[in-house]
């Protein structure tokens, strides 16, 4: 905690004034642009990873960057994806997954989960991605499909995203767009899910003229 300590010090005495007019901007107001959804995991760093700058992002983060199926039920990713659509008006949904995810390794195998009940009934958002994979390995699933396992899962939670009204309303209107992607912790990259193609690609194919 001491570290976390001096960094606020650090921030305060160096990164703030390096950035005070953008601070002074954002005091009164937000309007970001990307609504962006990913895991709570402590190796990723959406601003870090997008380098972007505060305000930049609308961020949503919980263990497997799940989207629970819209309900009558308020929950706070619920709340938080409806206030960034409909009052914040954001342009682009991002849910991002990583490799290595803990959470997928529950969803591969479940064993030691009843020991956290929340968790597990948490990963239940997550489990359909298990199943659709294991399908395709002939009822097989291990560690060997994590992979897979996350990519389906980004997916899914993009299907699930679809079933919020305020999503809903602006995809009809064509004013927001979605986005499924796969951070990988250990080589830097992303890989970016294109619909045509029906497969996730890297970053630099799916947007060469960004480059």
């Amino acid at each position: 905690m001491e570290e976390i300590i001096k960094g606020v010090m650090a921030f305060k005495k160096h990164a703030y004034p390096e950035r005070k007019e953008l601070f002074k901007t954002l005091a009164n107001g937000q309007n970001p642009e990307v609504l962006f959804i990913t895991c709570a995991d402590s190796r990723i760093d959406p601003n870090l990873l997008t380098n972007s700058q505060p305000g930049d992002l609308f961020i949503c983060r919980n263990a497997g960057n799940v989207v629970p199926p819209h309900s009558n039920v308020t929950g706070g990713m619920t709340a938080s994806i409806e206030f960034a659509v409909a009052v914040l008006g954001v342009k682009h949904i991002v849910i991002c997954g990583h490799t290595d995810c803990g959470a997928m390794k529950g969803v591969i195998d479940p064993t030691g989960l009843d020991a956290i009940p929340h968790v597990k009934d948490w990963l239940g958002h997550c489990r359909a991605a298990g199943d659709i994979v294991k399908a395709k390995h002939s009822g097989e699933l291990c560690s060997e499909h994590i992979n897979e396992v996350i990519e389906a899962n980004v997916l899914m939670q993009l299907q699930h995203l679809k079933t919020h009204p305020a999503v809903a309303t602006q995809l009809a209107q064509k004013s927001v767009e979605l986005h499924g992607w796969v951070y990988d912790i250990k080589k830097g990259g992303v890989k970016v899910y294109k619909e045509e193609q029906e497969a996730f690609i890297s970053l630099e194919k799916a947007y060469p003229e960004l480059q």
